[in-house]
């Protein structure tokens, strides 16, 4: 099963989009466990995850979660616009595109 952090300021509208994520992967089949974190706590889970998604509001912090996983997994920012949207259909597929099923 992979794991899928999600970062962002507070956790508050990012928790929406792990929730539509998560039904995503229902839709599909998949057993994907999706977590959204605070910035500040997501170092207590880091080595336990297959990649990160960083909230754009929290893109400028790409820098810090790169070095908390030391190349290990891939840190991508989501994209505004699906972020916005709250778009986890896609975003879910970017995340299988990335690290697979």
């Amino acid at each position: 099963m992979k794991n899928i952090l999600l970062v962002c300021a507070a956790g508050m509208s990012t928790s929406l989009l792990v929730n539509k994520m998560k039904a995503a992967a229902k839709e599909r089949g998949l057993e994907i466990n999706i977590d959204a974190l605070p910035v500040s706590e997501c170092s207590r889970v880091i080595d336990e995850v297959d990649m990160v998604l960083l909230g754009p509001q929290v893109r400028f912090q790409k820098p810090q979660v790169d070095a908390l996983v030391k190349g290990r997994v891939p840190v991508e920012v989501i994209d505004m616009r699906l972020y916005g949207t709250m778009n986890g259909k896609v975003i879910l597929e970017q995340v299988i595109a990335t690290v697979g099923e």
